[in-house]
């Protein structure tokens, strides 16, 4: 498989303050990987990097080819990065259709459509009509996921998309990431929840304090669940 996604010795902060070191991260066509780390170890900072939100001070990211270290937002969704981000953010104002047909792009294929939205989340079809706003938390990171998958991405990036949500609604999400892995679709996933994570993604990358300090396959990760829990807090 082919690289889509290269981070290396990327280093990045705020003002004086520098926040990631030398962090190296290779996400393969096709590939899911994952993001390990507490709070405040620098993992939203990283996805700023990598969505052009900020610049870094140091090191390289290459994205479908292109560098992409002190490109534009836009730009960089433009080559196909999608992004779920923490927290939902829908337009609570639009409508489900509004908030989907909001992001839609056909730059990268026509793989994603409302049509195959709804089959993919069928509770948002049935809910079309309703303000994003109104929407259960559950269904809102459905909207999340379903307005990102209307970018038609090459990597899409899910920030905490389990957070907050009730066991059976993770387990929907959980069961949605699976079937976007199957159709070959390179994911980045932030969580906490290592019993979803290992047997769903091909490898992991673990920050603390800006730093990674773990890397490893799943198989490879399986013998140091009490490290792994450390590391992510739980």
């Amino acid at each position: 498989m082919s690289e889509l996604l290269k981070v290396e010795n990327l280093c990045a902060g705020y003002g004086a303050s520098n926040v990631l070191f030398d962090v190296n991260l290779t996400i393969r066509e096709g590939e899911v990987a994952t993001l390990l780390g507490r709070n405040g170890m620098g993992k939203s900072t990283l996805v700023k990097c990598l969505c052009g939100w900020l610049t870094p001070t140091a090191g390289r990211i290459s994205f479908a080819g292109s560098e992409v270290a002190k490109a534009a937002p836009h730009v960089i969704g433009k080559l196909g990065l999608g992004l779920v981000p923490e927290g939902r953010q829908i337009f609570p104002s639009l409508t489900v259709r509004e908030n989907l047909v909001a992001t839609a792009s056909t730059t990268n294929g026509k793989a994603w459509n409302l049509d195959r939205v709804v089959s993919f989340f069928p509770r948002l079809g049935e809910r079309m009509s309703q303000l994003g706003g109104t929407l259960s938390g559950g269904e809102q990171q459905m909207l999340a996921i379903g307005r990102a998958l209307m970018t038609n991405p090459r990597l899409l990036i899910l920030d905490e998309a389990t957070e907050g949500l009730a066991p059976l609604v993770r387990a929907d999400i959980w069961r949605a990431l699976g079937k976007l892995k199957a159709e070959k679709l390179a994911m980045l996933v932030i969580d906490k929840d290592l019993k979803a994570l290992l047997p769903l993604a091909d490898h992991h990358t673990g920050l603390e304090k800006g730093r990674v300090v773990i890397t490893g396959n799943s198989v490879e990760l399986q013998s140091q669940q009490e490290r792994l829990h450390a590391l992510i807090g739980v």
